[in-house]
């Protein structure tokens, strides 16, 4: 999604609330019947309090980000068979089992209708080519009409420091993904998400008419009633989470469900986990989390929205569920001496590189050469 910048949880939760009532509006007859899931949702584990020294802590290895001076992919970058398409976004890196020296990128390019996503592959994480379409626009009608962003992977771990290599699941692999209903502009509401899955990882396809996840169903609370956007997929002791963001008027915040079999979805009873913080960087907007495991505990990126514009942001939980935010930016917007990414600098793609020690973080930056995904650096001291 492209969107402002959303802000994060300023102190741990100790105690969730509940929602008691949520005005429940019509399915709309492009969503289908709405499946439901009996799934019970996972105990909490070690929510002890996340203290500022430990925030630092936890921080202190994701500062220090150097920038790429060119944009990995431009604005203007051209995808062949489909000229129209351009402002390119949401970036993803994955691998292939078979492979492990090449790395693929998925992301969304805009035509002025609505969304498609594209892959290109690189053998140096610096230079991308081959680029292909990966899943375009559903059949109209459908909720993913207005397209469809793919790039919430099932991995095969979700170690911060490990490959993305994806993990096969009967056979195939698959992605959660992020659509739009109509065409006619940017992200028309209300959104939705969807599961797709393949053969090969490159070319993919709907594996379910339904939506996963929608403003219309009836777990869905106030915090999100308006648009659902990306989400992240990870799987973690027999359960996969999805971590996502959505709206309710112009705020955005970040929440989880949970899955048994990725097609029923249960929303976590205590959401949104990721909060927007008044003052903060992200007190518009705590979106797009991407979740990885990070030692003894988990390590969440997400953009703000706040202060002018979008910044790229972190927080830290114990159990997957109870969220602490540190509230200094990692990279701020207007970082890079170009202006590349002076109005925004969000939705994060992280990969470590092992061949030369380094994290590459790709993110959307938007500034004065439009819409673009750039490249930030961070090599790590052995």
């Amino acid at each position: 999604m492209l969107k402002l910048l959303h802000p994060s949880f300023s102190a741990c939760i100790a105690t969730f609330v509940l929602f008691a009532a949520v005005v429940l509006l019509p399915v709309p007859s492009l969503a289908g019947p709405v499946k439901t899931s009996s799934f019970v949702t996972p105990l909490a584990g070690d929510n002890s309090a996340i203290d500022a020294a430990t925030l630092a802590k936890w921080s202190a290895p994701y500062r220090g980000w150097t920038y790429h001076p060119d944009p990995i992919i431009p604005a203007n970058f051209k995808v062949p068979g489909t000229p129209a398409f351009r402002n390119f976004d949401c970036p993803c890196v994955y691998q292939l089992p078979d492979k492990p020296d090449i790395w693929y990128m998925a992301f969304i390019g805009f035509n002025g209708k609505g969304y498609n996503s594209f892959v290109v592959e690189s053998d140096d994480l610096i230079h991308w080519k081959n680029p292909r379409l990966a899943l375009g626009f559903g059949p109209e009608g459908a909720f993913d009409f207005g397209g469809s962003v793919i790039g919430a992977f099932l991995y095969e771990s979700w170690d911060v420091n490990a490959p993305r290599i994806l993990k096969k699941k009967d056979g195939k692999y698959w992605t959660l993904y992020g659509a739009y209903p109509r065409q006619g502009a940017y992200e028309l509401r209300p959104g939705y998400e969807g599961i797709a899955e393949s053969d090969d990882g490159i070319q993919w396809r709907r594996a379910s008419s339904e939506p996963i996840l929608s403003v219309f169903q009836k777990d869905r609370k106030a915090w999100e009633k308006d648009c659902i956007y990306q989400p992240w997929l990870v799987e973690h002791d027999g359960t996969y989470y999805n971590f996502y963001n959505a709206a309710a008027g112009s705020v955005e915040r970040s929440g989880v469900a949970f899955s048994k079999d990725l097609f029923h979805w249960e929303r976590y009873p205590a959401n949104p986990v990721l909060d927007v913080r008044r003052g903060g960087y992200d007190s518009k907007f705590a979106s797009d989390p991407k979740v990885f495991r990070d030692g003894d505990h988990w390590t969440m990126f997400y953009f703000g929205l706040g202060k002018g514009g979008a910044s790229i942001m972190i927080a830290f939980s114990r159990d997957l569920l109870q969220w602490t935010a540190d509230p200094v930016p990692l990279y701020k917007f207007g970082g890079h001496p170009t202006g590349l990414d002076k109005q925004y600098a969000h939705k994060i793609s992280l990969v470590f590189n092992p061949k030369d020690n380094t994290f590459y973080m790709y993110y959307c930056a938007t500034g004065n050469k439009g819409r673009t995904i750039g490249l930030l650096k961070n090599t790590v001291t052995p």
